[in-house]
């Protein structure tokens, strides 16, 4: 989506897993942005844009290798503000005459401490008690900055950690403010936009009246099926799109036997009763377990899910005269660990059933109204649509739904063990007044069974494991540190109102190094 209303600040993407981040802080000072791989920008490119200012993210690569990624010649003449994000300093210093260099140890990663030499505009409301945290990652150094640069901070490691020519409005930090391990991060990007003139005038109920308007554009008076599972993404999707297309829209609900408890009643009756839209409950459950049987790999699952809902979508599309395209509520976090960005340098860490286009045969376009958000924005843009706030406040679920709840191969028996267990877990967090504290919380059965003693007998049967994370933007999370008190409770809970299980584990992984989900 282009935007052409909104003052609008270009990011060029060199590969970082975190560049998305950037977008996110500066969508919270109401700033419109639009990330690019460096590879699709030229200088024509930049001048057709006309942004503001120019953000360089970080990156695997190093300057110093031949045919490494470069900022487009010309960039630097254009007289706008550019700030450049570790790798993005590194481009800055090589290209505008500077050295970099790998190794004599002065690599950092992690948490690293800057000294202030000098103020500086982009600085306003640091160093005020001291130095400041701040989250580093590289390999590489600058060694010699480039002509009209000074130094405004360094670290340990890092003797150009800030360095900027005031002149040109070139700004270039070694470490990461886009992460939350930078504290002050997001004041550093406020300052940078607002020295660079934004108004701050992007918001959600812009991006509404925006999609809505893109919506019509791209469908025009063809029809629509959205996939809708009933989670957040899904349905601010099939709200937005019944708004913009109305009766052109039919939303197929999907019951592939890997619900939760109670799952499809609640979204039946949630869209049926508040809503005025064209609504199919397709119980498709005997195929999608059918196919899964024996299959215990994580990627083959995900592979074989996405298959079956375009073979499902297909179906209900072929019984819709005019339907020729799908909605689907892909977000940000799901392309960027589904693919490198637009064809970028980015490593991949999973495959995501929504991701990634759709097969010719299928003959159906997709509609991704939700393509450049994040889940929290997701939730900002239900509450300006008017959806239950039941609904916007639910935690993420992921569309293999308990495939990947559930390690190891698939079973009838195993998914009720593992629905009970999840009902009884959310209802404990319920009780406890946690639900909003926790970005997501789930149980999953494990592919172990162990041997217990219950009523002076033994038992051997499943074991639960229990998790739950906070996190902003489902980029990053930590483990929500529950008491014993109320672990032990829920174990002893569990174990007494879910037959089949006789052992309780919570997992207390960060992500990374780990995934929030378990496959």
């Amino acid at each position: 989506m282009t935007q052409t209303s909104h003052d609008r600040l270009l990011i060029i993407d060199f590969g970082s897993q975190v560049t998305q981040l950037i977008a996110r802080r500066l969508r919270e000072l109401n700033v419109y942005c639009e990330i690019h791989p460096y590879q699709n920008v030229t200088i024509d490119f930049v001048r057709d844009m006309a942004p503001k200012a120019v953000i360089f993210s970080g990156g695997p690569d190093s300057v110093t290798r031949e045919g490494s990624p470069r900022a487009p010649e010309g960039i630097f003449e254009l007289g706008v503000p550019i700030l450049g994000i570790c790798y993005g300093q590194q481009v800055m210093m090589h290209q505008l005459g500077g050295k970099v260099e790998s190794g004599h140890g002065t690599a950092e990663f992690g948490r690293a401490f800057v000294t202030p030499e000098n103020s500086l505009d982009i600085l306003d409301g640091w160093f005020a008690d001291g130095d400041e945290q701040v989250w580093m990652s590289h390999g590489d150094h600058v060694s010699e900055i480039a002509p009209g640069f000074e130094v405004y901070g360094t670290s340990p490691n890092a003797p150009y950690a800030i360095t900027a020519d005031t002149k040109r409005h070139f700004y270039a930090v070694q470490f990461h403010p886009e992460v939350h391990h930078t504290p002050k991060g997001a004041k550093l990007y406020e300052n940078f936009v607002k020295l660079a003139g934004f108004s701050g005038d992007w918001t959600m109920g812009a991006y509404r009246q925006e999609m809505i308007e893109d919506i019509r554009a791209q469908v025009g008076d063809k029809k629509v099926i959205c996939a809708l599972s009933g989670g957040v993404d899904s349905s601010v999707t099939g709200i937005l799109l019944h708004e913009a297309i109305g009766d052109q829209l039919t939303c197929v609900f999907v019951d592939h036997g890997l619900l939760r408890k109670d799952e499809a009643k609640e979204v039946v009756a949630m869209f049926r009763d508040n809503y005025n839209l064209n609504l199919i409950h397709a119980d498709e459950s005997d195929l999608f377990l059918g196919e899964l049987e024996g299959v215990s790999d994580p990627e083959t699952k995900r592979k074989i899910i996405g298959k079956l809902f375009i073979d499902v979508f297909q179906k209900y599309a072929d019984q819709i005269e005019g339907a020729e395209f799908l909605a689907q509520g892909t977000l940000y976090p799901d392309v960027i660990e589904s693919v490198s960005f637009s064809g970028g340098p980015s490593v991949t860490i999973k495959s995501h059933h929504n991701v990634g286009g759709l097969p010719e045969k299928m003959g159906l376009k997709l509609v991704e109204p939700l393509r450049g958000l994040f889940k929290d924005e997701v939730r900002v843009l239900g509450r300006e649509l008017g959806l239950p706030a039941s609904f916007i406040g639910r935690h993420p679920f992921p569309g293999p739904g308990l495939a990947i709840r559930c390690p190891g191969e698939i079973t009838r028996d195993k998914l009720d063990i593992l629905r009970e267990a999840d009902a009884v877990y959310i209802d404990q967090i319920r009780k406890h007044g946690l639900y909003d504290e926790i970005w997501q919380a789930f149980a999953a059965i494990l592919p172990m069974r162990t041997v217990g003693v219950m009523g002076d007998g033994r038992t051997y049967d499943y074991a639960v494991g229990l998790r739950a994370v906070t996190s902003v933007d489902g980029m990053t999370a930590d483990y929500y540190p529950f008491s014993h008190e109320f672990l032990g409770e829920t174990m002893t809970r569990i174990i007494n109102e879910v037959k089949g299980v006789n052992r309780v584990f919570y997992d207390v992984t960060s992500k990374p190094p780990g995934t929030i989900e378990l496959e």
